[in-house]
Protein backbone atom coordinates (compact mmCIF):
# COMPACT_ATOMS: atom_id res chain seq x y z
CA UNK A 1 0.00 0.00 0.00
CA UNK A 2 0.91 3.74 -0.50
CA UNK A 3 -0.02 6.53 1.79
CA UNK A 4 1.07 9.15 -1.19
CA UNK A 5 -1.95 9.33 -3.29
CA UNK A 6 -0.37 8.99 -6.97
CA UNK A 7 -3.03 10.38 -10.28
CA UNK A 8 -1.13 8.17 -12.70
CA UNK A 9 -1.02 5.02 -10.36
CA UNK A 10 -5.05 5.32 -9.98
CA UNK A 11 -6.01 6.29 -13.35
CA UNK A 12 -3.28 2.87 -14.79
CA UNK A 13 -5.93 0.77 -12.19
CA UNK A 14 -9.28 2.23 -14.12
CA UNK A 15 -11.12 -0.82 -15.17
CA UNK A 16 -13.47 -0.17 -18.38
CA UNK A 17 -14.25 -3.67 -18.75
CA UNK A 18 -15.70 -3.11 -15.23
CA UNK A 19 -17.70 0.01 -15.41
CA UNK A 20 -19.54 -1.48 -18.78
CA UNK A 21 -20.38 -4.79 -17.02
CA UNK A 22 -21.83 -2.67 -14.12
CA UNK A 23 -23.77 -0.78 -16.40
CA UNK A 24 -25.32 -3.45 -17.88
CA UNK A 25 -26.09 -5.38 -14.79
CA UNK A 26 -28.48 -2.09 -13.43
CA UNK A 27 -29.90 -1.51 -16.63
CA UNK A 28 -30.96 -5.33 -16.83
CA UNK A 29 -32.71 -4.95 -13.43
CA UNK A 30 -35.33 -2.49 -14.96
CA UNK A 31 -34.91 -0.37 -12.00
CA UNK A 32 -37.71 1.93 -13.05
CA UNK A 33 -39.45 3.89 -9.97
CA UNK A 34 -41.66 1.75 -7.63
CA UNK A 35 -41.40 -1.52 -9.06
CA UNK A 36 -39.20 -4.13 -7.75
CA UNK A 37 -36.62 -3.68 -10.39
CA UNK A 38 -35.35 -0.13 -8.13
CA UNK A 39 -35.68 -2.20 -4.89
CA UNK A 40 -33.38 -5.05 -6.68
CA UNK A 41 -30.96 -2.26 -7.74
CA UNK A 42 -30.41 -0.71 -4.12
CA UNK A 43 -29.79 -4.94 -3.12
CA UNK A 44 -27.29 -5.17 -6.15
CA UNK A 45 -25.65 -2.18 -5.00
CA UNK A 46 -25.04 -2.95 -1.26
CA UNK A 47 -23.04 -6.29 -2.92
CA UNK A 48 -21.24 -4.61 -5.00
CA UNK A 49 -20.12 -2.38 -2.40
CA UNK A 50 -19.35 -5.04 -0.13
CA UNK A 51 -17.35 -7.02 -2.58
CA UNK A 52 -15.14 -3.67 -3.35
CA UNK A 53 -14.24 -3.34 0.15
CA UNK A 54 -16.73 -0.60 1.69
CA UNK A 55 -18.53 -0.68 5.29
CA UNK A 56 -21.52 -0.86 3.79
CA UNK A 57 -25.16 0.51 5.89
CA UNK A 58 -28.09 -1.50 3.90
CA UNK A 59 -31.50 -0.60 5.45
CA UNK A 60 -35.20 -0.78 4.69
CA UNK A 61 -36.28 3.09 4.75
CA UNK A 62 -39.19 3.53 7.10
CA UNK A 63 -41.70 4.93 4.49
CA UNK A 64 -44.79 5.64 7.41
CA UNK A 65 -42.27 7.59 9.21
CA UNK A 66 -40.84 9.57 6.65
CA UNK A 67 -44.10 10.36 4.80
CA UNK A 68 -45.08 12.31 8.32
CA UNK A 69 -42.23 14.76 8.35
CA UNK A 70 -42.47 18.26 7.29
CA UNK A 71 -39.90 18.27 4.59
CA UNK A 72 -40.73 15.00 3.41
CA UNK A 73 -40.19 15.75 -0.40
CA UNK A 74 -43.02 13.94 -1.53
CA UNK A 75 -43.90 10.77 -4.41
CA UNK A 76 -45.58 10.24 -7.62
CA UNK A 77 -45.31 7.09 -7.49
CA UNK A 78 -46.37 4.31 -4.96
CA UNK A 79 -43.79 2.58 -2.64
CA UNK A 80 -44.23 -0.33 -0.05
CA UNK A 81 -40.34 -0.76 0.31
CA UNK A 82 -37.54 1.00 -0.15
CA UNK A 83 -33.90 1.05 0.43
CA UNK A 84 -30.84 3.24 1.41
CA UNK A 85 -27.43 2.10 0.38
CA UNK A 86 -24.27 3.42 1.81
CA UNK A 87 -20.67 2.74 1.16
CA UNK A 88 -17.35 4.07 3.24
CA UNK A 89 -14.56 3.76 2.13
CA UNK A 90 -10.78 4.49 3.96
CA UNK A 91 -9.32 5.26 7.57
CA UNK A 92 -11.50 6.17 10.85
CA UNK A 93 -14.92 4.73 9.97
CA UNK A 94 -16.03 6.87 12.71
CA UNK A 95 -15.14 9.97 11.34
CA UNK A 96 -17.49 12.45 8.70
CA UNK A 97 -16.47 12.03 5.11
CA UNK A 98 -14.63 14.26 3.06
CA UNK A 99 -16.41 13.39 0.27
CA UNK A 100 -19.79 11.70 -0.62
CA UNK A 101 -20.34 10.56 -4.37
CA UNK A 102 -23.99 10.45 -4.97
CA UNK A 103 -25.55 8.44 -7.48
CA UNK A 104 -29.77 7.59 -7.91
CA UNK A 105 -30.32 3.68 -9.04
CA UNK A 106 -33.89 4.77 -9.98
CA UNK A 107 -35.29 5.65 -13.84
CA UNK A 108 -38.08 6.64 -15.77
CA UNK A 109 -40.54 4.34 -17.56
CA UNK A 110 -39.54 3.07 -20.96
CA UNK A 111 -42.28 3.59 -23.13
CA UNK A 112 -43.46 1.38 -25.85
CA UNK A 113 -40.45 -0.43 -26.06
CA UNK A 114 -41.02 -1.25 -30.01
CA UNK A 115 -39.86 2.03 -30.60
CA UNK A 116 -36.80 1.50 -29.68
CA UNK A 117 -34.39 0.56 -32.14
CA UNK A 118 -34.02 -2.75 -30.62
CA UNK A 119 -37.07 -3.20 -29.12
CA UNK A 120 -35.23 -3.90 -25.57
CA UNK A 121 -35.05 -0.94 -24.00
CA UNK A 122 -33.36 -2.71 -20.70
CA UNK A 123 -30.40 -4.22 -22.43
CA UNK A 124 -27.44 -2.55 -23.06
CA UNK A 125 -26.63 -2.42 -26.51
CA UNK A 126 -22.87 -0.55 -27.94
CA UNK A 127 -22.59 0.62 -31.08
CA UNK A 128 -20.65 3.89 -32.82
CA UNK A 129 -18.99 4.29 -29.11
CA UNK A 130 -22.29 4.86 -27.36
CA UNK A 131 -23.84 2.78 -24.54
CA UNK A 132 -28.17 2.96 -25.55
CA UNK A 133 -30.83 1.77 -22.74
CA UNK A 134 -33.30 3.40 -20.45
CA UNK A 135 -31.54 4.95 -17.86
CA UNK A 136 -27.50 4.58 -19.14
CA UNK A 137 -27.77 8.58 -19.10
CA UNK A 138 -29.98 9.34 -16.61
CA UNK A 139 -27.87 8.32 -15.10
CA UNK A 140 -26.84 4.62 -14.12
CA UNK A 141 -23.67 5.98 -16.67
CA UNK A 142 -23.00 8.17 -13.94
CA UNK A 143 -23.62 5.42 -10.96
CA UNK A 144 -21.17 2.82 -13.15
CA UNK A 145 -18.18 5.44 -13.47
CA UNK A 146 -18.62 5.94 -9.53
CA UNK A 147 -18.36 2.79 -8.72
CA UNK A 148 -15.34 2.01 -11.38
CA UNK A 149 -13.67 5.35 -9.92
CA UNK A 150 -13.60 3.36 -6.12
CA UNK A 151 -12.41 0.09 -7.56
CA UNK A 152 -9.52 1.87 -9.35
CA UNK A 153 -8.85 3.70 -5.94
CA UNK A 154 -9.35 0.35 -4.28
CA UNK A 155 -6.79 -1.88 -7.24
CA UNK A 156 -4.01 0.65 -6.61
CA UNK A 157 -3.56 0.51 -3.23
CA UNK A 158 -3.78 3.95 -2.58
CA UNK A 159 -4.49 4.57 1.24
CA UNK A 160 -6.72 7.88 1.57
CA UNK A 161 -6.14 9.61 4.63
CA UNK A 162 -10.11 11.05 5.22
CA UNK A 163 -13.07 8.32 4.60
CA UNK A 164 -15.07 8.35 1.15
CA UNK A 165 -18.68 7.61 0.54
CA UNK A 166 -20.57 6.20 -1.85
CA UNK A 167 -24.58 7.26 -1.58
CA UNK A 168 -26.37 5.09 -3.92
CA UNK A 169 -30.14 6.65 -3.13
CA UNK A 170 -33.43 5.56 -4.88
CA UNK A 171 -36.31 8.06 -6.05
CA UNK A 172 -34.89 10.68 -7.16
CA UNK A 173 -37.23 10.77 -10.51
CA UNK A 174 -40.00 11.56 -8.31
CA UNK A 175 -38.70 13.71 -5.59
CA UNK A 176 -35.35 12.20 -3.99
CA UNK A 177 -36.77 10.08 -1.04
CA UNK A 178 -33.57 7.93 -1.17
CA UNK A 179 -31.32 10.90 -0.47
CA UNK A 180 -33.43 12.52 2.05
CA UNK A 181 -33.97 9.23 4.18
CA UNK A 182 -29.93 8.77 3.91
CA UNK A 183 -29.37 12.19 5.18
CA UNK A 184 -32.00 11.70 8.08
CA UNK A 185 -29.89 9.02 8.86
CA UNK A 186 -27.04 10.57 9.53
CA UNK A 187 -24.88 10.03 6.72
CA UNK A 188 -23.26 13.46 5.58
CA UNK A 189 -19.74 14.57 4.19
CA UNK A 190 -17.87 17.51 3.79
CA UNK A 191 -18.84 17.74 0.70
CA UNK A 192 -20.64 15.57 -2.52
CA UNK A 193 -20.53 15.15 -6.01
CA UNK A 194 -23.75 14.15 -7.94
CA UNK A 195 -23.29 12.04 -10.95
CA UNK A 196 -26.21 13.53 -12.74
CA UNK A 197 -25.61 13.92 -16.71
CA UNK A 198 -24.28 17.65 -17.31
CA UNK A 199 -22.81 17.22 -20.88
CA UNK A 200 -19.10 17.26 -18.66
CA UNK A 201 -20.19 21.12 -17.35
CA UNK A 202 -19.90 21.83 -13.64
CA UNK A 203 -23.96 22.26 -12.45
CA UNK A 204 -23.76 24.70 -9.41
CA UNK A 205 -26.84 25.94 -9.36
CA UNK A 206 -30.21 24.00 -9.54
CA UNK A 207 -33.65 25.47 -9.94
CA UNK A 208 -36.41 23.77 -7.91
CA UNK A 209 -39.50 22.62 -9.81
CA UNK A 210 -43.34 21.54 -8.15
CA UNK A 211 -45.98 19.87 -10.06
CA UNK A 212 -49.32 21.46 -9.82
CA UNK A 213 -52.88 20.15 -10.43
CA UNK A 214 -55.96 22.72 -11.78
CA UNK A 215 -59.56 21.80 -11.56
CA UNK A 216 -61.39 23.83 -13.78
CA UNK A 217 -65.31 23.95 -14.09
CA UNK A 218 -67.91 24.64 -16.31
CA UNK A 219 -71.80 23.98 -17.28
CA UNK A 220 -72.34 21.06 -19.56
CA UNK A 221 -75.07 21.06 -21.86
CA UNK A 222 -76.38 19.97 -24.84
CA UNK A 223 -73.64 20.22 -27.88
CA UNK A 224 -76.41 21.24 -30.23
CA UNK A 225 -77.37 24.08 -27.42
CA UNK A 226 -73.61 24.91 -26.55
CA UNK A 227 -74.56 28.64 -26.16
CA UNK A 228 -76.59 27.65 -23.29
CA UNK A 229 -73.39 25.67 -21.12
CA UNK A 230 -69.94 27.18 -20.44
CA UNK A 231 -67.04 24.85 -21.85
CA UNK A 232 -64.46 24.64 -19.32
CA UNK A 233 -62.40 24.27 -22.08
CA UNK A 234 -62.73 28.30 -22.74
CA UNK A 235 -62.39 28.92 -19.30
CA UNK A 236 -59.09 26.96 -19.07
CA UNK A 237 -57.81 29.11 -21.88
CA UNK A 238 -57.94 31.84 -19.64
CA UNK A 239 -56.26 30.01 -17.09
CA UNK A 240 -53.51 29.26 -19.50
CA UNK A 241 -52.63 33.08 -20.71
CA UNK A 242 -52.49 33.87 -17.14
CA UNK A 243 -49.90 30.84 -16.54
CA UNK A 244 -48.09 32.10 -19.91
CA UNK A 245 -47.75 35.63 -18.63
CA UNK A 246 -46.14 34.65 -14.87
CA UNK A 247 -43.78 32.20 -16.84
CA UNK A 248 -42.71 35.58 -18.42
CA UNK A 249 -42.87 37.41 -15.54
CA UNK A 250 -40.40 34.90 -13.67
CA UNK A 251 -38.12 34.70 -16.30
CA UNK A 252 -36.83 38.22 -16.95
CA UNK A 253 -33.87 38.50 -14.53
CA UNK A 254 -32.79 34.81 -15.02
CA UNK A 255 -29.20 35.10 -13.56
CA UNK A 256 -25.47 34.59 -14.79
CA UNK A 257 -25.54 31.18 -14.36
CA UNK A 258 -28.62 30.54 -16.12
CA UNK A 259 -28.31 32.96 -19.23
CA UNK A 260 -27.05 30.15 -21.31
CA UNK A 261 -31.31 28.94 -21.06
CA UNK A 262 -34.12 29.77 -23.21
CA UNK A 263 -36.35 29.32 -20.41
CA UNK A 264 -34.36 28.80 -17.40
CA UNK A 265 -37.95 28.04 -15.08
CA UNK A 266 -40.18 26.77 -17.35
CA UNK A 267 -44.04 26.19 -16.66
CA UNK A 268 -45.60 23.89 -18.98
CA UNK A 269 -48.59 21.88 -18.38
CA UNK A 270 -48.34 17.90 -19.27
CA UNK A 271 -51.67 17.13 -18.87
CA UNK A 272 -55.32 17.66 -19.63
CA UNK A 273 -58.90 15.66 -19.54
CA UNK A 274 -61.93 17.59 -20.31
CA UNK A 275 -65.13 15.83 -21.38
CA UNK A 276 -66.35 13.04 -21.57
CA UNK A 277 -69.24 12.97 -24.37
CA UNK A 278 -68.48 14.48 -28.22
CA UNK A 279 -71.79 16.12 -28.12
CA UNK A 280 -71.70 17.48 -24.60
CA UNK A 281 -70.35 21.03 -23.59
CA UNK A 282 -67.66 19.63 -21.16
CA UNK A 283 -68.26 20.45 -17.56
CA UNK A 284 -64.86 19.48 -15.69
CA UNK A 285 -61.15 19.86 -16.60
CA UNK A 286 -58.12 18.40 -14.48
CA UNK A 287 -54.75 19.93 -15.60
CA UNK A 288 -51.29 18.69 -14.04
CA UNK A 289 -48.41 20.54 -15.05
CA UNK A 290 -44.64 21.05 -14.08
CA UNK A 291 -43.28 24.79 -12.45
CA UNK A 292 -39.84 26.29 -12.32
CA UNK A 293 -38.99 26.82 -8.29
CA UNK A 294 -36.31 30.15 -8.71
CA UNK A 295 -32.98 29.71 -7.18
CA UNK A 296 -33.51 31.53 -3.65
CA UNK A 297 -37.19 31.04 -3.80
CA UNK A 298 -39.04 29.65 -1.03
CA UNK A 299 -41.24 26.67 -2.08
CA UNK A 300 -43.66 28.47 -0.19
CA UNK A 301 -43.41 31.37 -2.08
CA UNK A 302 -43.41 30.19 -5.71
CA UNK A 303 -46.72 28.20 -4.76
CA UNK A 304 -47.95 31.41 -3.64
CA UNK A 305 -47.65 33.07 -6.82
CA UNK A 306 -48.66 30.74 -8.66
CA UNK A 307 -51.84 30.98 -6.71
CA UNK A 308 -51.81 34.20 -6.92
CA UNK A 309 -51.96 34.59 -10.74
CA UNK A 310 -54.55 31.84 -11.07
CA UNK A 311 -56.87 33.82 -8.68
CA UNK A 312 -55.85 37.15 -10.28
CA UNK A 313 -57.26 35.13 -13.59
CA UNK A 314 -60.36 33.74 -11.87
CA UNK A 315 -61.25 36.98 -10.66
CA UNK A 316 -61.36 38.81 -13.91
CA UNK A 317 -64.04 36.50 -15.77
CA UNK A 318 -67.24 36.60 -15.00
CA UNK A 319 -67.55 32.65 -14.62
CA UNK A 320 -64.52 32.10 -12.88
CA UNK A 321 -65.31 34.77 -10.42
CA UNK A 322 -68.30 32.49 -8.87
CA UNK A 323 -66.41 29.40 -9.93
CA UNK A 324 -62.71 29.83 -9.23
CA UNK A 325 -59.98 27.28 -9.92
CA UNK A 326 -58.68 24.97 -7.75
CA UNK A 327 -54.97 24.94 -7.30
CA UNK A 328 -53.48 21.89 -5.63
CA UNK A 329 -49.63 20.56 -5.39
CA UNK A 330 -49.57 16.86 -5.49
CA UNK A 331 -46.02 15.08 -6.21
CA UNK A 332 -42.83 15.22 -5.24
CA UNK A 333 -41.39 18.92 -4.27
CA UNK A 334 -37.75 19.97 -5.35
CA UNK A 335 -36.70 23.04 -3.71
CA UNK A 336 -33.70 24.93 -5.40
CA UNK A 337 -30.20 24.53 -3.92
CA UNK A 338 -26.72 25.73 -5.14
CA UNK A 339 -23.02 25.11 -4.14
CA UNK A 340 -21.76 28.13 -1.65
CA UNK A 341 -19.73 30.86 -3.58
CA UNK A 342 -16.40 30.17 -3.96
CA UNK A 343 -16.19 26.82 -2.23
CA UNK A 344 -12.75 25.10 -2.78
CA UNK A 345 -14.76 22.09 -4.42
CA UNK A 346 -15.67 23.29 -7.60
CA UNK A 347 -12.08 24.40 -8.13
CA UNK A 348 -10.84 20.47 -6.91
CA UNK A 349 -13.45 18.78 -10.09
CA UNK A 350 -12.74 21.42 -12.57
CA UNK A 351 -8.93 20.45 -12.00
CA UNK A 352 -9.73 17.22 -11.59
CA UNK A 353 -12.04 16.62 -14.59
CA UNK A 354 -8.92 18.53 -16.64
CA UNK A 355 -6.43 16.29 -15.38
CA UNK A 356 -8.93 13.43 -16.67
CA UNK A 357 -8.71 14.40 -20.42
CA UNK A 358 -11.64 16.32 -20.84
CA UNK A 359 -11.73 20.40 -21.60
CA UNK A 360 -11.86 22.42 -18.23
CA UNK A 361 -15.66 22.52 -17.33
CA UNK A 362 -18.08 25.93 -17.16
CA UNK A 363 -20.04 26.61 -13.98
CA UNK A 364 -23.96 26.57 -15.09
CA UNK A 365 -26.86 26.09 -13.93
CA UNK A 366 -29.59 23.56 -14.43
CA UNK A 367 -33.26 24.10 -15.24
CA UNK A 368 -34.64 20.95 -13.70
CA UNK A 369 -34.57 20.04 -9.97
CA UNK A 370 -32.43 17.26 -8.04
CA UNK A 371 -31.09 16.17 -5.24
CA UNK A 372 -28.54 18.42 -5.31
CA UNK A 373 -30.66 20.49 -2.64
CA UNK A 374 -31.24 17.61 -0.15
CA UNK A 375 -27.50 18.21 0.30
CA UNK A 376 -27.93 21.92 0.43
CA UNK A 377 -30.22 22.32 2.81
CA UNK A 378 -28.24 19.42 4.81
CA UNK A 379 -24.92 21.76 4.90
CA UNK A 380 -23.41 19.47 2.65
CA UNK A 381 -21.90 21.56 0.16
CA UNK A 382 -22.81 20.13 -3.57
CA UNK A 383 -22.13 20.10 -7.05
CA UNK A 384 -23.22 18.36 -9.65
CA UNK A 385 -20.78 16.80 -13.23
CA UNK A 386 -21.62 13.36 -14.49
CA UNK A 387 -21.37 11.71 -17.92
CA UNK A 388 -24.04 12.55 -20.96
CA UNK A 389 -26.58 15.37 -21.80
CA UNK A 390 -30.26 15.83 -20.35
CA UNK A 391 -31.17 15.97 -23.77
CA UNK A 392 -30.60 12.24 -24.09
CA UNK A 393 -32.18 11.08 -20.61
CA UNK A 394 -36.08 10.51 -20.48
CA UNK A 395 -35.77 9.58 -24.48
CA UNK A 396 -36.24 6.81 -26.87
CA UNK A 397 -32.97 5.70 -27.95
CA UNK A 398 -31.48 6.95 -24.19
CA UNK A 399 -27.93 7.06 -24.67
CA UNK A 400 -24.61 7.92 -23.74
CA UNK A 401 -21.10 8.48 -25.09
CA UNK A 402 -18.83 5.41 -23.46
CA UNK A 403 -15.81 7.94 -23.25
CA UNK A 404 -17.65 10.17 -21.54
CA UNK A 405 -18.47 8.06 -18.84
CA UNK A 406 -14.91 6.58 -18.69
CA UNK A 407 -13.61 10.28 -18.59
CA UNK A 408 -15.99 10.75 -15.40
CA UNK A 409 -15.23 7.79 -13.91
CA UNK A 410 -11.28 8.82 -13.87
CA UNK A 411 -12.50 12.44 -12.84
CA UNK A 412 -14.18 10.89 -9.80
CA UNK A 413 -11.01 9.45 -9.31
CA UNK A 414 -8.88 12.18 -8.74
CA UNK A 415 -11.40 14.29 -6.97
CA UNK A 416 -11.58 11.91 -3.91
CA UNK A 417 -7.92 11.81 -3.80
CA UNK A 418 -8.09 15.33 -3.24
CA UNK A 419 -10.80 15.44 -1.12
CA UNK A 420 -9.63 12.92 1.19
CA UNK A 421 -5.90 12.00 0.27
Amino acid sequence: MTAVPDAATVLAHLDEDAIAADLAELVALAPVDGTVGEIAASHWAADRLARLGADVDHWEIDLPVLRQEPEFPGMEVERSEAWGTVGIFGSGSGDVPALALNGHLDVVPAGDPFLWADNDPFTVRERNGRWYGRGVCDMLGGVAALFGAVQALRASGVTLARPLAIHAVIGEEDGGLGAYATLRRGHTADACVIGEPTARQVVTDNAGSLTFRLVVRGRAAHGSMRSSGISVLDAFDTVREALRELERARNVDPGERFAHLVIPYPLSIGTVHAGDWASTVPDLCIAEGRYGVRPGESVADARAALIAAVGEASRADLWLRDHPVEVTFPGGVFAPGRLPDDHELLDVVCEAAAEAGAPRPVAIGAPYGSDLRHYAAAGVPTLQYGPGSIGDAHAVDEHVETADVVGCARAYALTALRMCG
